[in-house]
């Protein structure tokens, strides 16, 4: 069943006459003869007949009629309502991003974002790289921020901003005191870590490369548990600039690494085509703050 015998029939049921549904339809007579002829074959009823009077609806078509106008009509709602979501910022979208930008740098560029495009609205989820990659590949997160590289072949990456690590220690640490210390010295200090993170696997690499074992004392999974942590003086860690750039004063100190280990951030997503034109408003202004600014864009 196919949109032009639906419109096909409507237009004979109400015009009666087949040579006027033609013209109203721009359709040669014998093809619109075709269409219904189609759709009553796949209905298995006769819709219309013959008279002298001209096409007269029979019992089964007065009956499929209404079902009729009612489908056409919702199907072109439906268009519309599609070709509104392509063209029109509104409606949902899913983002992702890693807890350090979630916290740190989505408040900011959200409520510009959200105060542009009241219509549109956005869903938040924060997560480590792995997870986000895997929901935006399935389809429940359109857009989301992670670390490169990335590892889904599937996903399309834009990199965004590179930062360094920086080494955050409870107030009054001797590395506190310290010029730029080293990676190697920091790694010889207890640790706080994120289990996978690159931060983590730079401080492991230092440590060996020393004939050493890194001395974790706690391991957390969220970059905010990691620096209160710190502030208890549990541990030093290390934090992306743009959390602990954000974090300075009170109990922690951050300090300059001179051999830091560095990340570099980016938009993943599906394809173009797979956007709404909602997500790539979305898309687009976080590109834009994001590459001119980096993690300076609040």
């Amino acid at each position: 069943m196919t949109t032009t015998q639906l419109q096909a029939f409507i237009a004979v049921a109400e015009r009666r006459q087949l040579t006027e549904a033609a013209r109203r339809l721009g359709l040669a007579q014998p093809t619109l003869s075709r269409q219904i002829q189609a759709l009553e074959k796949e209905l298995g009823a006769r819709l219309l007949v013959r008279t002298a009077r001209g096409m007269v609806l029979t019992d089964a078509g007065e009956r499929f009629l209404a079902h009729a106008r009612e489908g056409l009509e919702a199907l072109r709602e439906g268009a519309t309502e599609l070709h509104e979501l392509a063209t029109e910022p509104r409606g949902p979208v899913g983002m992702g991003a890693l807890p350090t930008v979630g916290a740190y740098l989505m408040p900011a560029l959200l409520a510009s974002f959200v105060q542009k495009f009241p219509r549109v609205r956005v869903r938040l989820a924060e997560a480590l790289a792995p997870e986000l990659e895997q929901r935006v590949a399935e389809g429940d997160l359109d857009l989301a921020i992670v670390n490169l590289p990335i590892k889904r072949s599937d996903l399309v990456a834009q990199k965004l901003w590179e930062e360094s690590f920086a080494l955050v220690a409870p107030r009054g640490h001797r590395l506190a005191q310290a010029r730029r210390p080293t990676l190697a010295a920091v790694a010889r200090e207890p640790l706080v870590v994120i289990p996978g993170t690159a931060a983590t696997l730079a401080l492991q690499a230092a440590a060996e490369a020393q004939g050493k074992a890194p001395q974790v004392v706690l391991e957390v999974d969220h970059p905010e548990s990691l620096r209160r942590m710190v502030e208890r003086g549990l541990g030093v860690a290390l934090l992306p600039e743009l959390m602990a750039r954000e974090r300075r004063g009170g109990n922690i100190e951050v300090v300059e690494v001179r051999d830091a280990p560095r990340r570099t951030v980016a938009l993943v997503h599906r394809g173009e085509r797979t956007l709404t034109a909602a997500a790539r408003a979305l898309k687009r202004l976080l590109v834009e703050k994001l590459q001119r600014t980096g993690a300076r864009a609040t």
